[in-house]
């Protein structure tokens, strides 16, 4: 399998993901099949929708399992914005939803500035201008990168996940896009 597997959790933003790595010269499918999650050189996790049911569908397909077996055996998988999220082990969202738990941490509504937070951030140390939309963030010991005090990427062995949306962010969310197929 040749194509990059974005993940269908009944919800998130596909199309954009997928056009985005149209531009970039590489096929997608979107699907929920867990062995097609584990073999893939790639996977996508990826944002927006609800945490509780993201995981419920998740569990519903066994994509649950499929994703935690990739992390386990160091397959490269792309967490987008809700994606980063349910890699972790808890979220405050829906009245608190159990995660992955691929990442150690948690993700926490934010409490200041404007929320839902919308809008480009330079996210540091990256020195690049990304696309956000979220109200929550995560608090975890895997933080790689941060914009405007918050978590904007984490990262441990071969999950990466942002906060940010690379599909929306122009040529630096492309050019992102393209170090992350290089990885697969």
């Amino acid at each position: 399998m040749n194509e990059v597997v974005v993940v269908d959790y009944g919800a998130g933003n596909t199309r954009s993901v997928r056009a985005a790595l149209r531009r970039l010269g590489r096929e997608s499918v979107v699907l929920s099949d867990p062995r097609a999650i584990e073999e893939a050189p790639l996977v996508i996790l990826p944002g927006v929708g609800s945490a509780r049911s993201a995981m419920a569908h998740l569990r519903a397909t066994g994509a649950d399992e499929a994703l935690r077996a990739r992390f386990a055996a160091g397959r490269f998988t792309l967490g987008i914005c809700l994606g980063l999220q349910l890699a972790l082990e808890f979220s405050e969202e829906d009245d608190g939803v159990e995660g992955l738990g691929l990442l150690s941490g948690r993700v926490e509504r934010l409490r200041e500035g404007r929320i839902p937070r919308l809008g480009w951030s330079v996210v540091e140390p990256w020195g690049a201008a990304y696309y956000f939309a979220h109200s929550y963030a995560a608090v975890s010991d895997d933080v790689v990168a941060t914009a405007d005090g918050v978590a904007a990427a984490i990262e441990r062995d071969a999950f990466l996940g942002v906060q940010f949306h690379p599909e929306k962010s122009g040529p630096d969310g492309a050019a992102f896009l393209e170090r992350c197929l290089a990885r697969a």
